[in-house]
């Protein structure tokens, strides 16, 4: 079971890798507003197959796909990190508590929410330190990741029933 285990990571880490790099080269109107669709990937292994791989997905994403993009242990990578550790710890905590109350859908906002608050939590913590600065980007970053928390909740729920 282990080996199949780390192929799943290994795939399924490959496509949201290379989603990821995919997603760069799609222009934004704010610089800092991603879609985050490797984290489709992401909430499907959770969903499918638990926190473990789904963890993992989202490590081995971070760690490669900053190394392709030029990131590593740069500011956006402290901050993808921080965000995809704790919006991954946040949706499955949601499975526990909520199992049939919560759908994929409603997982990826939840993942959007905690993946963007955290890395405002981050960016004051570590690089900004302004509060007002902070207060004012806040209810933007958190209203546009709910928006596509939603898009790639409705991608990740086609994926299921298709796998399912």
């Amino acid at each position: 079971m282990q080996s199949q285990d780390n192929l799943r990571i290994a795939l399924l880490s490959a496509f949201a890798i290379g989603l990821h790099a995919l997603e760069r080269l799609i222009p934004s109107p704010v610089p800092w507003l991603r879609f985050g669709f490797a984290n489709i990937i992401v909430l499907v292994a959770l969903v499918i197959y638990g926190f473990r791989v789904g963890m993992m997905i989202t490590l081995v994403r971070v760690l490669i796909g900053s190394l392709f993009i030029g990131s590593f242990l740069g500011p956006g990578f402290v901050l993808s990190l921080s965000g995809g550790i704790v919006s991954t710890t946040a949706m499955f905590i949601s499975i526990r508590l909520f199992r049939a109350a919560i759908s994929p859908f409603g997982l990826s906002i939840v993942g959007a929410f905690f993946h963007n608050l955290t890395q405002l939590l981050v960016a004051y913590v570590l690089f900004i330190r302004r509060l007002d600065a902070m207060l004012y980007l806040a209810p933007l970053i958190l209203f546009l990741g709910i928006i596509t928390g939603s898009i790639n909740g409705l991608l990740a729920l086609s994926v299921i029933k298709r796998l399912g």
